[in-house]
Formats: C-alpha cells, sequence, structure tokens
C-alpha cells in the first residue's frame, strides 16, 4: 500500500476532510453532546449529513470541526439558532478573507497598472 494509491476498506479516506466517516452515535461522542444536538444543528441547516445506505446520518471531520464551533457557542450560553447563524457568518467571513488575499496577490503580481 502507498500514499500515491491507497487501498483497503477507507479507500484512501483517512486524510478526506469531507468523507463522511462517523456516525451520529461516533460524532455526538466525539462532541461530548447528544444526537439531539447534532439533529438541531442539522434543522438549523448549519450542516447536513450525509446518509448511508440504510439512511442514517453520517457527518465528516469539517461537519465535525463547525459543530464543535456551534457547540462552544451554545456553551457560552448562545441559542442554537444563533449560534448556527454565527459560525456560518464566520465561515463566510473567511472565505471572503482568503479570496481577497488570493486578490491580492493576484494583483501585485500582475505588476502596476499601464500609465495612461
Amino acid at each position: 500500500m502507498t500514499a500515491e494509491n491507497p487501498t483497503g476498506p477507507l479507500g484512501g479516506h483517512l486524510d478526506d476532510d469531507d468523507y463522511p466517516a462517523y456516525t451520529m452515535g461516533r460524532a455526538a461522542e466525539m462532541l461530548g453532546t447528544t444526537p439531539g444536538f447534532l439533529r438541531a444543528i442539522g434543522e438549523a441547516r448549519l450542516i447536513t449529513p450525509l446518509r448511508s445506505e440504510g439512511g442514517h446520518r453520517r457527518y465528516s471531520r469539517y461537519q465535525l470541526r463547525i459543530a464543535a464551533r456551534a457547540r462552544e457557542l451554545v456553551d457560552q450560553g448562545t441559542p442554537v439558532e444563533a449560534a448556527c447563524r454565527i459560525v456560518i457568518l464566520e465561515d463566510q467571513l473567511e472565505e471572503a478573507q482568503r479570496l481577497n488575499a488570493e486578490y491580492r496577490a493576484a494583483a501585485a503580481s500582475s505588476g502596476p497598472p499601464p500609465a495612461a
């Protein structure tokens, strides 16, 4: 088995943050919360778990990081709906900042605009 061509039961998904590897029970255990909390943030559309062939919710590591941030806010007294909105806005801000940095880098590498 090599890093370039992984084989085995996970088919190379060990490093895939978006692979839905965790059941609801395992995800709740890892977050130190209840399955009800995961259902609540799903209903608030913070995360949308994928479903197994049997219809069971499956969560990725990326979704667990999002859920963990929401849980931090809820533990501080923020209502679930508000916590979900805050996490969504934080994620949008991070993406906007990333894009802005890319645009600035592209503009800087293209040199000054031609003189008129």
